[in-house]
């Protein structure tokens, strides 16, 4: 069975090796895969592994020798999945391992809004505690925690993970769901989309993204946060109105925003929010901690074995 790798550099840029999934099969990695390179190097392939490499229903139909599909992710709309089941081609994702590793990130970047640690080491070493003749300065207003409103968009795995870490620092969790079944144990409160942005001091992405969703972070729902709080997008990119939301930090409309991505990756010269104020900015990494990288490979194995043993898992379509 031929396994070939569209885009594996990602997932493994050297500390991560392919072993497991390169003893299932003969074997084959490309580090990146252009547009007009799929058909050619996935031709033969029995099994095909993408990242962010497109799988449309007019490459799939260049593929007959293609038996299953498997997403080096979570999200799957890299993939026609309507189009592989038509063909019968099972397409698995790795639904569980970036759950730590996300949330994690989003505390991170929120204990870095309320006191800017890296900001005060800079200019510590620019020379300004020495000027300022104090035994100690701030430059920004140094707040807690504990006792501020995170609202959470999106209430699955990563989201109720970031509600439980919010709730160890004493924050009032609120959230909103299209499913509101699984209820975790800490205390939360559900609200409608409109009133978390009223209420919240902290808004955070963790929904997947649809045609309803597209461009729903835009002026108006802007327009109703605090003046004094943030947005946090691990999500995706394009649920972002991206012009509304540079317009909203340059006139101090809202305190700040952390983005983890954006709508075309990696992100055009003209996108708006890199002349953004109050932005945090970094490169899609919220997912790429290699404890998390180690997990997605050691499941990507385990979805290539079951299928070939006749009992696939992790299949979406």
């Amino acid at each position: 069975m031929k396994i070939v790798v569209l885009d594996g550099y990602t997932l493994n840029p050297g500390d991560n090796p392919w072993t497991e999934v390169a003893a299932l099969g003969e074997f084959i990695v490309h580090d990146r895969t252009p547009a007009d390179k799929i058909v050619e190097r996935a031709r033969d392939a029995d099994v095909l592994l993408t990242n962010k490499v497109p799988l449309s229903a007019e490459t799939l139909a260049q593929l007959p020798q293609l038996k299953f599909i498997a997403v080096l992710a979570t999200g799957y709309n890299v993939v026609d999945t309507k189009a592989a089941r038509a063909r019968n081609i099972p397409v698995a994702n790795v639904p569980i391992y970036g759950t730590d590793t996300v949330a994690e990130f989003v505390m991170a970047v929120l204990l870095n809004f309320y006191r800017q640690p890296q900001l005060h080491s800079d200019l510590v070493k620019q020379g300004e505690w020495k000027k300022r003749g104090d035994f100690c300065f701030w430059n920004t207003p140094l707040m807690e925690l504990a006792g501020k409103t995170i609202d959470l968009v999106g209430f699955g795995r990563i989201g109720q993970r970031v509600g439980e870490l919010a709730s160890a620092f004493k924050m009032r969790v609120l959230a909103d769901s299209p499913s509101r079944r699984h209820a975790p144990a800490y205390p939360f409160e559900w609200r409608e989309l409109t009133e978390l942005f009223v209420e919240s001091d902290v808004i955070s992405l963790h929904c997947t993204l649809s045609p309803e969703n597209t461009g729903m972070i835009n002026q108006a729902l802007l327009g109703k946060m605090k003046s004094s709080a943030y947005l946090i997008n691990t999500a995706r990119g394009l649920l972002v109105n991206e012009a509304d939301l540079a317009a909203a930090l340059n006139s101090g409309r809202i305190a700040g925003a952390a983005l983890d991505v954006v709508s075309a990756e990696p992100i055009r010269e003209d996108n708006p929010l890199l002349a953004a104020r109050n932005l945090t900015l970094t490169p899609h990494i919220a997912w790429a901690a290699l404890a998390a990288r180690q997990r997605l490979m050691k499941t990507t194995a385990d979805n290539i074995a079951a299928f070939q043993n006749g009992r696939p898992i992790n299949v979406v379509n």
